[in-house]
């Protein structure tokens, strides 16, 4: 009975956890109303998604490679090659509020993110190596001349409007809606690289 009683309440607490693990969200506005915006996801799923009374609205726009250094905290989308090496499809900056992580990501189809400090930058044939190292590992990442880069700028909620497009972290509240403190929306047609 005992260890039916641990195995019953280590599923619970598991699921609590798995509860408020956040869930990305990535959509177009479809309604503002307050603090709740009405979302269009991706996946075709119309949401709600109530922002924090605080809530940061931030905005996307397009830069060079030359606007990050060897010390810059950066998120990268990947994907694998031929010859199984990653290849950066979108490098973008990061605030020290993003946990360090390599691993699956789902803006492209069969990508990596790896959020991490580029380490060192070294010229190779095909582009530009960066090494990227985080507290758990190093990533080897190339470069070329279609990887994209991305910073942010800080935005307002007038930029949260029907039509924008959305990238979010959000928390399942106990009203049924999505929460979050953070949005990146478009702006003058940059959509959220993540």
């Amino acid at each position: 009975m005992r260890k039916l009683l641990i195995g019953f309440l280590s599923f619970i607490i598991a699921g609590a956890a798995l509860a408020q693990a956040p869930t990305r969200i990535r959509g177009t506005i479809t309604a503002v109303n307050g603090d709740v915006l009405g979302v269009k996801t991706r996946d075709g799923r119309n949401i709600e998604l109530k922002l924090a009374p605080d809530a940061q609205v931030v905005t996307p726009k397009k830069v060079s490679a030359q606007d990050f250094k060897t010390g810059s905290y950066v998120g990268v989308t990947s994907v694998k090659d031929a010859s199984g090496h990653l290849v950066a499809k979108r490098v973008h900056a990061l605030g020290p509020q993003v946990p360090q992580m390599h691993g699956n990501w789902d803006s492209i189809p069969n990508s990596m993110m790896t959020n991490a400090t580029i380490d060192s930058m070294a010229q190779v044939s095909g582009g530009t190596e960066l090494t990227m190292k985080w507290k758990d590992g190093e990533q080897k990442i190339l470069t070329n001349a279609d990887t994209e880069y991305y910073n942010f700028d800080n935005g307002s909620r007038a930029d949260l409007k029907p039509g924008a497009s959305i990238f979010t972290g959000a928390k399942m509240g106990d009203d049924g809606k999505f929460a979050t403190g953070r949005i990146v929306v478009s702006k003058n047609g940059v959509n959220p690289p993540q």
